[in-house]
């Protein structure tokens, strides 16, 4: 297709953000803009070809300008075998660098794949991380997606669920300080945590049975849009908090969403700064896709007709992320989309802000997306915000 026939930029600006959605938030849990949680979230692309700490420049940069700024906290993946999430192997090692160089802000697994691990090991490292953090770690439990990795797993890829549930048991078990049963032996595992229990979340990719399975767990919510539709998010969240309730687990719970976020004073000018790095993002995580699920064929050699195709899925997953997906635009855009978003039930944005703008824009962003904060928590008489540190 040439940009004639087909150009994001203009798709995106015709419309703003999330047009669609107050149809399908009727009667959703109402919540308050102002009482919006904003983290951050990274899962970037290992696209540099080089090693080294420049590779971790801006996770470094970010999460210290976030834990000076009053940002909830932030997010850390587990990927492995593949350059898309490649960075990131383990995320409590990243979280213990992390630890060390802030002060206030949480750090999260987003998502500790438990069944490729030891219940025990889990424990024991997160309850490290706690230690250098003073009580600050958060772990959201995730049963994997992608087969191949299960290379390191001891049971098979088709029972991770059953098998993450047992794990988290165990691990809120030995956190807690009990002897937990493994193996057939009673363990108790060291060094022990600065928090009492361990706050949990579940990583749900939009399944309905996923939002009733962490009510029941009594655990948090962990999502993304990929594979849902945002004006589906009131429904899940109400089952959620219905299982929740139900299962007899006090308090409502947290949902948080990751969305991919950029936020600049022009709208235009934030869709030109993002389109081509989205696309180069989107299209390193669509060839892990095939090739985890193999339902797609590599594509032949020269295959035109392949190249078109993909270059096709990816420009409409690009129009979405844009148009729906994605936290982007100006402040008032996303002050509107925040707006929805706590109508839909959302307590926390996870703003993944590593998809491939450069460092500078992406800081020059996120000191946007602070002010917005600011802006959303400040009374509406006073009309005033804090300068935002640098």
């Amino acid at each position: 297709m040439s940009d004639d026939q087909f150009d994001l930029a203009d798709v995106a600006l015709a419309e703003p953000p999330f047009h669609h959605l107050d149809a399908g938030m009727q009667g959703a849990p109402r919540q308050t803009a102002s009482n919006m949680k904003f983290s951050l979230s990274f899962f970037s692309n290992d696209d540099r070809g080089k090693p080294g700490a420049d590779n971790y420049k801006l996770l470094l940069d970010a999460t210290r300008y976030a834990d000076r700024n009053g940002f909830e906290a932030v997010w850390l993946p587990e990927r492995h075998f593949h350059a898309f999430g490649g960075l990131f192997p383990n995320p409590s090692v990243l979280a213990a660098a992390l630890a060390t160089v802030t002060a206030r802000i949480g750090l999260r697994a987003g998502s500790v794949v438990s069944p490729l691990h030891s219940p025990i090991r889990i424990a024991e490292e997160w309850a490290v991380v706690d230690n250098l953090s003073n009580g600050r770690v958060g772990i959201s439990f995730a049963a994997g997606w992608n087969a191949n990795d299960f290379i390191l797993s001891s049971s098979p890829f088709e029972e991770r669920r059953e098998r993450l549930a047992c794990d988290m048991d165990v691990v809120r078990q030995l956190w807690r300080g009990d002897d937990a049963v493994v193996s057939g032996l009673p363990v108790k595992t060291f060094p022990r945590p600065v928090q009492e229990s361990l706050p949990v979340w579940l990583t749900t990719t939009g399944r309905q049975e996923g939002f009733i399975a962490a009510g029941k767990m009594g655990a948090n919510v962990l999502t993304h849009l990929r594979g849902q539709e945002l004006n589906e998010l009131p429904e899940k969240i109400e089952l959620y908090r219905r299982s929740r309730k139900d299962s007899g687990h006090d308090g409502r719970g947290q949902v948080t969403l990751m969305m991919h976020t950029y936020v600049h004073e022009d709208r235009a000018r934030a869709i030109k700064d993002i389109q081509q790095p989205l696309m180069a993002y989107l299209g390193s995580s669509l060839d892990l896709t095939q090739a985890s699920t193999k339902r797609l064929k590599p594509p032949r050699r020269n295959s035109a007709t392949a190249a078109a195709l993909r270059d096709a899925m990816l420009l409409e997953a690009c129009e979405r992320y844009m148009n729906e997906s994605g936290l982007f635009g100006t402040p008032d855009d996303v002050i509107a989309t925040v707006e929805r978003l706590a109508r839909a039930g959302v307590d926390e944005i996870a703003c993944l802000v590593d998809f491939g703008v450069d460092h500078a824009k992406a800081l020059a962003s996120l000191s946007l997306l602070a002010e917005t904060k600011r802006r959303l928590r400040a009374p509406a008489s006073c009309g005033l915000s804090l300068p935002t540190e640098r």
